[in-house]
């Protein structure tokens, strides 16, 4: 590849100042699938707060990725749950987290010796 393959071949237009708040606004809907032009004061653009209250809590979900280090066993038995239950094992780990967590806190502390 050549210098001359990145030349830009459209003249760059030229865009309106936007506020900080606005762009963050715009990137928000953008992240959430939800076509926006930054600077449109139509009524049917929503703010993010607005769009996050009416989400379907059953079909979107909102996740945040997590490293997590687990034994060899651990993961084998975690495959072969996943494989067995036909399902994630993302979405193994949050049942168990969820059972784990609603445990009274003398069946916690069992359960951790």
């Amino acid at each position: 590849m050549s210098l001359t393959d990145l030349k830009r071949k459209k003249p760059k237009l030229h865009r309106e100042s936007v506020s900080v708040d606005d762009f963050i606004e715009d990137a928000n809907n953008y992240a959430f699938g939800k076509k926006t032009v930054v600077g449109d004061d139509s009524p049917a653009q929503q703010s993010t707060q607005a769009f996050l209250k009416g989400l379907d809590k059953k079909s979107v979900k909102i996740y945040r990725h997590a490293t997590f280090t687990l034994t060899e066993k651990s993961i084998s038995q975690l495959d072969e749950l996943s494989k067995n239950a036909g399902m994630a094992k993302s979405k193994l780990l949050r049942i168990l987290i969820d059972d784990f967590y609603h445990l009274s806190a003398s069946n916690q502390q069992k359960r951790l010796k």
